[in-house]
């Protein structure tokens, strides 16, 4: 059965343990993982994982190109890897990176609201999604109980702008919010992955959300490096779902939304 990892995480050599540890101290989650194109690709072997969304996120707008420019690089050199662009709402010219990201052939955007410190639903951001509407969709990082910058209602408030914006709210639309992700979203263009989030739910709460949104809008996903591949397999195919559902998470969804290949 193919497997795509829907969500991870790739850094230049010289930075990334850096980055490493200072996601694992944000999470307060210890992190043994480096977080470069050689790890994850070792790990995608380990798992018999075929390929990978990869981004990164720019924390300052002069991160972007940078950003963009390593992840075009690492994608002509891996074909495994699927690039998710960065992009920053305080950006000096949204317009022109987002004509280079579709040149350099991304599949899509990642944001960060966390730790790009931006409400979802800030009006700063309607530039990146009227760009990416209709063309791109965009990966957000949603939910965290510590913070209101993520929380799926200020995504909802952005899918109600944007209707014809593709979201994938990662971590089952809310991490550490998912009865809030669960109540608040009503489905349309929204998609979610189950990264960094089957440790933490019960089987019968990832099962509810699949039966209230439908298992045609979720991805299975691993958010590299914070947890590894066969571990999360492992969780995955805990939760008891038949071949033909199995199959759909694990890659079909993501091929027919992202990639765009019909089945």
């Amino acid at each position: 059965m193919k497997i795509i990892d829907a969500h991870a995480h790739i850094f230049p050599q010289k930075i990334a343990d850096r980055a490493v540890q200072s996601i694992g101290a944000f999470y307060d989650i210890p992190m043994d993982d480096g977080g470069t194109a050689d790890i994850l690709l070792e790990e995608m072997r380990a798992a018999n994982v075929s390929q990978s969304l990869v981004c990164s996120v720019a924390t300052k707008p002069e991160q972007v190109t940078a950003i963009n420019t390593f992840l075009a690089e690492q994608a002509k050199l891996h074909p495994e890897f699927i690039p998710f662009a960065a992009m920053h709402p305080l950006m000096a010219d949204p317009e022109a990176e987002f004509e280079r990201i579709l040149e350099g052939g991304f599949y899509g955007i990642k944001l960060h609201p966390d730790f790009q410190e931006f409400d979802i639903d800030d009006p700063r951001a309607d530039a990146i999604y009227r760009l990416a509407e209709g063309k791109l969709p965009i990966l957000f990082h949603t939910g965290d109980h510590r913070y209101t910058w993520s929380r799926p209602y200020r995504l909802a408030r952005v899918m109600e702008r944007f209707p014809e914006l593709v979201c994938i709210g990662a971590h089952f639309g809310g991490w550490s919010c998912w009865q809030e992700a669960y109540d608040t979203y009503r489905g349309g263009r929204l998609y979610m992955d189950t990264s960094s989030s089957l440790m933490f739910l019960k089987p019968e709460e990832a099962l509810r959300f699949f039966e209230k949104f439908g298992v045609s809008h979720f991805f299975f996903g691993t958010d590299f490096p914070m947890w590894r591949h066969t571990d999360e397999l492992k969780r995955f195919h805990a939760l008891g779902l038949d071949a033909q559902t199995e199959g759909m998470l694990l890659s079909g969804n993501f091929e027919r939304v992202v990639i765009r290949k019909e089945n």
